[in-house]
């Protein structure tokens, strides 16, 4: 009897008949189709885009190399060199993460002791060539100056989960 019934279903195009009824059921509401270069959706502030290198005030880079977020980090995308200063704390000579390799998993700032390394919530760039998403330090560190008052309210923003 089924298969009498699926016969005269397929037919008669009962399927095609309620697939239109739905989609004359939406046609008359109202969109929410977002028009993206100028409107942005909400943005979660544990988003994890761009990296940056994040200053104290007074200055003075945030990592203290200790190489936690190089060991940690899945992809093998970043690479850090240290040196010792007089007083016997180090800081990095080189700290290099290629966004071609990185994941964005966030496993780097996550491990970061000093929050030195964050991932901001920018997600507009791209490079034209491999160095374009090459960032060395002082990119890094160049997008965290811009970006700190951002960075800022997001820390303050997410602290209640940390």
């Amino acid at each position: 009897m089924t298969a009498i019934t699926n016969y005269f279903k397929s037919l008669i195009l009962v399927e095609l008949f309620r697939g239109l009824v739905l989609t004359g059921k939406y046609f008359f509401r109202k969109k929410i189709t977002v028009q993206y270069p100028e409107e942005k959706t909400p943005m979660s502030p544990r988003f994890r885009g761009l990296h940056a290198q994040r200053r104290y005030p007074n200055g003075e880079e945030r990592c203290i190399a200790c190489k936690l977020c190089e060991a940690v980090c899945p992809a093998l995308a970043i690479t850090i060199d240290l040196e010792e200063r007089d007083d016997g704390t180090r800081r990095t000579t080189r700290y290099d993460i290629d966004l071609t390799k990185c994941i964005f998993c966030g496993f780097c700032e996550e491990s970061c002791p000093v929050d030195a390394i964050v991932e901001t919530r920018h997600f507009e760039y791209h490079g034209e060539n491999r160095d374009d998403l090459y960032m060395t330090k002082e990119k890094l560190l160049a997008v965290g100056d811009k970006m700190e008052k951002q960075i800022a309210a997001d820390r303050a923003a997410d602290a209640p989960f940390r």
